[in-house]
C-alpha cells in the first residue's frame, strides 16, 4: 500500500541524511541544548509541581531521569515531566508554527536513556522527528493557530513518535503503526494559551511518542492511511478543507530541517511578540523614552500572531506571557522582558500596568514564506506626548530566528542563565552544571545518553 502514512513510515524506518547530516545535527544539537536550558528553568513552574504530584514520585522505581529531581520515572512519565518542565517558561526554541524541541527532546532524552543509545542516534533521531513534523505542517494552506489548534499538542505526539520509533529501529509496519496510533493522541489548543494548560501540551505529546511506539511493539494496530483519510489527521484539523492530502511526500528528498532550523527565544513569552519587542526595546533605548513620555505604541503584526497575543490587561504573569501591551510595556520601563518582569507584582505595577491602553495593534494580511504564523514584516511605531515619532521600519527576523541566529556565545549564555534560575529554585542543583554544557554541546561524542545527566 501506497500513500502518505507509509511513506512517512519508510522514512522514519530507514531515513536518509546525505552530505547533509552534519549540519542537520548540529541544528538538532541545538534544540536538545536549549530543552535541556529551559527544562533546568522551568522546573519549579507550579504546573511541573501539579504533574509529578499527578503521576506520583517513585524515586529508583522507574526507567529515565528526571534530572532536577534526581528521581527514575517509567520513560513516558519522565518525558512528561521534563517536557512540561521545558515548556512551562515559554522560553523554548520555536519552529514549524510551534515548539518542536519541547516534544521531541524529552522523548528522545526519556527513551534513549533506556536503550542506552548515542548521542549521535539521539541526534539523528530529533532531525527524523523534525521532518516528519516538518512534512505534515507544509501541507495546510490555513493557519493552525486562526483554527484553536496548538501544534506543539498536535503534531508533537506524531514527532516524538517517529523520533522514538527510529530510536527503536522499528521495521516499517511497526512505525506504521506507531505513528498512527500517535495521531490518535494528539492534541492542544490554542484557547489555554496563558494557562497551566500550555505547557501540559508539551509534556502530553512527548509522553504519548513514547506510548504509541511502545503500544505498537506490543501489537496494537491502527489505520494503514491515517494521515491521508479523509476522516484522517489532515482534514480533521482542516476545518476548511484546503490541505493536500495526496501529493507525493517531499520527506527524504530535501532535508527541511537545513531551511527553517530552530529560533531561539531571547525572551521568555510568545514568539509572535518578539519581533516587536526588539523594535521597541531598539527605539526606546536609542531615545532613553520613559513610561510618561509614551503617547502612543503601535505595532503591526499578522492575524494569527494578534490572535495569540490576546491578553490585552492581563494581571497575572502566565496572561503577560500572551500580552503584547505587556511586552511594549516592559520593554519601555525595564528595557527587558524577562523572567524578572514576569511576576503578578510587575505586571500589575502603575507604570507598567498605565501603558496597556496606549498600545494598539493593527493586523495585516502578509504571510512569512517561511512559517505562516508570522507576517511577512512587523512594525513598530511610537509616539510621544511631545510630538515626536519614531518608527522601527519593517522587522523581518527577530535575533535569534534562525536566519538571524545568535552566535555560539550567546547559546552558552541563554544555557547557563537558565541552570543558574533553576539552581536558585532548588539547592540540589548546584552541582548541575558541573560539566553539563560541554556535554550536551560534544552529544554526537556520547557514547550513551547515560552520561548526560550526573
Amino acid at each position: 500500500m501506497t500513500g502518505l502514512t507509509q511513506e512517512l513510515a519508510a522514512y522514519v524506518a530507514n531515513p536518509c541524511f546525505g552530505e547533509h547530516e552534519h549540519a542537520a545535527c548540529e541544528i538538532a544539537k541545538t534544540g536538545i541544548m536549549d530543552t535541556i536550558a529551559t527544562m533546568m528553568a522551568g522546573h519549579n513552574e507550579p504546573v511541573v509541581n501539579i504533574v509529578r504530584k499527578f503521576l506520583g514520585e517513585k524515586p529508583g522505581s522507574g526507567e529515565a531521569p528526571v534530572p532536577f529531581t534526581q528521581t527514575m520515572h517509567p520513560a513516558a512519565q519522565a518525558a512528561f515531566i521534563n517536557g512540561t518542565a521545558a515548556h512551562a517558561l515559554d522560553y523554548d526554541d520555536v519552529a514549524l508554527s510551534g515548539h518542536p524541541s519541547t516534544a521531541i527532546a524529552p522523548a528522545i532524552l526519556a527513551e534513549g536513556y533506556v536503550l542506552n543509545c548515542s548521542g549521535q542516534d539521539a541526534l539523528r533521531a530529533y532531525v527524523v522527528g523534525y521532518e516528519v513534523w516538518a512534512e505534515l505542517v507544509s501541507r495546510e494552506t490555513d493557519q493552525y493557530h486562526l483554527k484553536g489548534w496548538h501544534p506543539t499538542g498536535v503534531f508533537g505526539a506524531v514527532a516524538a513518535a517517529a523520533a522514538v520509533a527510529y530510536l527503536h529501529k522499528l521495521s516499517v509496519e511497526q512505525t506504521r503503526q506507531a505513528l498512527a496510533i500517535s495521531a490518535s493522541l494528539s492534541s492542544g489548543l490554542v484557547a489555554n494559551f496563558g494557562t497551566m494548560t500550555k505547557p501540559f501540551h508539551a509534556g502530553r505529546a512527548a509522553s504519548h511518542g513514547i506510548e504509541a511506539v511502545r503500544l505498537s511493539m506490543l501489537g496494537m494496530t491502527s489505520a494503514a492511511d491515517v494521515f491521508e483519510h479523509p476522516a484522517g489527521f489532515l482534514n480533521a484539523l482542516s476545518m476548511a478543507g484546503r490541505v493536500d492530502r495526496t501529493r507525493p511526500a517531499e520527506i527524504g528528498k530535501k532535508i527541511r530541517i537545513l531551511d527553517s532550523g530552530v529560533s531561539i527565544k531571547r525572551y521568555p513569552v510568545c514568539y509572535s511578540g518578539h519581533r516587536s519587542i526588539d523594535g521597541v526595546l531598539e527605539i526606546a533605548e536609542r531615545e532613553n523614552l520613559k513610561a510618561d513620555q509614551i503617547k502612543r505604541i503601535h505595532l503591526t503584526m499578522g492575524p494569527a500572531q494578534a490572535s495569540m497575543l490576546r491578553n490585552h490587561h492581563p494581571v497575572t504573569g502566565l496572561e503577560a506571557k500572551f500580552s503584547a501591551e505587556f511586552a511594549a510595556a516592559s520593554a519601555i520601563v525595564a528595557r527587558e522582558v524577562g523572567l524578572s518582569q514576569l511576576t503578578d507584582a510587575f505586571v500589575n505595577r502603575a507604570d507598567v500596568s498605565g501603558l496597556y491602553s496606549k498600545v494598539t495593534i493593527e493586523v495585516v494580511n502578509t504571510a512569512c514564506p517561511l512559517d505562516s504564523a508570522f507576517a511577512l514584516t512587523d512594525r513598530v511605531v511610537i509616539e510621544t506626548t511631545d510630538g515626536r515619532t519614531f518608527d522601527s521600519g519593517e522587522i523581518r527576523f527577530p535575533l535569534g530566528n534562525a536566519k538571524n541566529p545568535i552566535d555560539a556565545a550567546g547559546l552558552k549564555k541563554k544555557f547557563l542563565d537558565c541552570l543558574a534560575v533553576g539552581r536558585a529554585h532548588n539547592p540540589e542543583l548546584k552541582g548541575a552544571d558541573d560539566g553539563l554544557y560541554d556535554r550536551v554541546a560534544q552529544l554526537e561524542s556520547a557514547a550513551t545518553l547515560r552520561t548526560l545527566f550526573r
